[in-house]
């Protein structure tokens, strides 16, 4: 989707986490992240080969889906620890959404390096990175709450 396909990634990866949340449980949600992040190294891996002249595809948001997920695991693991509702921590899921996409953005020390790495390990790396960068940011501002 146009304008900002990383934003529409994200906003997807926000929802989708939502909804495995609600419908699974933490320990089957890490599963299914470390699954999209296999899935989507080889999916983006065969999308560059097929595509050369697009080192870091637009069109690809699977990477932005999984720094998203990543983003919120402190609040999954939290809803698992306290079997509170998820709803009542929408403001962490709301800074969850913009310090990911802040640092996806802006790709500030490693983060920036793994963007240079280029190939479909760039491409998911960066997005990790910007994941867990997030989710020190919230597992800080949960701690200080």
């Amino acid at each position: 989707m146009r304008p900002a396909p990383g934003t529409w990634g994200s906003i997807a990866g926000i929802i989708s986490a939502y909804i495995f949340l609600q419908l699974t449980n933490f320990i089957t949600f890490c599963f299914l992240l470390i699954f999209f992040i296999l899935i989507g190294f080889w999916a983006t891996k065969k999308f560059i080969e097929q595509n050369p002249e697009k080192s870091d595809p637009s069109e690809v948001v699977i990477d932005e889906v999984i720094g998203q997920w990543i983003a919120i695991l402190p609040i999954g693991y939290i809803f698992q620890l306290e079997q509170t509702n998820t709803e009542n921590l929408w403001i962490f899921w709301l800074w969850a959404f913009v310090s990911f996409r802040f640092f996806d953005i802006v790709k500030l020390g490693l983060v920036g390096w793994a963007d240079k790495l280029g190939g479909a390990l760039g491409v998911i790396l960066d997005d990790i990175l910007a994941g867990v960068a997030s989710a020190i940011t919230l597992t800080t501002l949960l701690i200080l709450t």
